[in-house]
């Protein structure tokens, strides 16, 4: 069997980092692609790189190839998919479109009060991005069946509002990405889906709280919604189940939370739990129960 070959856009953290090492892990070639290198940042001046992102693919057992790449630039997204062309001969059979960087952009109260220029970059960041990935690079998953495009966005429904306009109607467009793509891709026998994590402890949020991932426990007296925390690898995990499932066109336009896809794949996170913050959410958190009195392990 050939060698997977994916890319991960917005893969230098977080859900993009955690997707690429766990497609390593089951054997992928996974071209990392994202802003900040070794020798360059990016606006968000984290120190994540693609290169560390790449090295842990490859100590997964995948083969990383980090490439910088900014997807608000069409040149150089059309450089990739010439990369891609010249390499691996353009295979691509899975697109991971998890482009986001608008973490430092998020405003909370009425959105008229917050910076008009903020909410419309975010836009950009989390939307015109995914549009100019997904225009280059489908053109080379859909040449061969059974090809895969992941949208990945925050929240399984339209239901829950995060109390962010700007914020919520780009994860929400992400969502109908997934499943419009669906039925671009179907006469070319692949298949498209969003999916998203739950409660998620990525690098910015354990910095935001104060926490490492061996203390982030500490954060649950402070907000104890955070005990069903999860991963990024979580998500990812999932994810690696689903690439390697040969039914997984039964998923074709759905959006897919990380909590659903690991019930039915049998994934655990990294600790040996299996949180299920859709749950918990509909149980405790829309219910205004005191999540205190809750025992978070039945959850998890």
């Amino acid at each position: 069997m050939a060698t997977m070959i994916a890319v991960v856009t917005g893969a230098t953290r977080g859900t993009g980092r955690g997707i690429a090492v766990e497609l390593g892990a089951i054997g992928a070639t996974v071209y990392c692609t994202g802003r900040t290198t070794r020798e360059r940042q990016s606006p968000m001046k984290r120190s994540e790189t693609i290169e560390e992102t790449a090295e842990l693919v490859t100590a997964a057992g995948g083969r990383g190839i980090p490439v910088r790449c900014d997807f608000m630039e069409p040149a150089e997204v059309a450089n990739l998919r010439d990369r891609i062309e010249s390499e691996v001969d353009g295979r691509l059979d899975v697109l991971v479109d998890d482009v986001w960087g608008g973490s430092d952009l998020e405003h909370g109260g009425p959105f008229w009060e917050g910076d008009l220029e903020q909410g419309l970059r975010m836009w950009r960041n989390g939307v015109q991005t995914h549009l100019i990935a997904l225009h280059t690079l489908v053109p080379l998953v859909i040449r061969r069946p059974g090809g895969l495009v992941v949208e990945v966005t925050d929240g399984e429904d339209d239901e829950n509002y995060p109390g962010m306009l700007f914020y919520d109607t780009v994860k929400a467009s992400v969502r109908r990405f997934g499943k419009v793509l669906a039925k671009e891709l179907a006469p070319h026998e692949c298949t498209a889906i969003a999916v998203t994590p739950g409660f998620l402890r990525s690098e910015w949020m354990l910095d935001h709280y104060g926490v490492t991932e061996q203390t982030w426990r500490e954060h649950i007296a402070v907000d104890p919604h955070y005990a069903m925390s999860e991963t990024p690898r979580y998500l990812g995990r999932a994810l690696a189940k689903l690439v390697r499932d040969p039914d997984r066109a039964r998923w074709n336009g759905k959006s897919l939370a990380s909590w659903t896809l690991a019930k039915e794949y049998g994934v655990r996170d990294l600790d040996g739990s299996q949180p299920d913050w859709g749950r918990w959410m509909a149980e405790v958190y829309d219910t205004g129960t005191d999540p205190t009195t809750v025992d978070a392990a039945l959850y998890r």
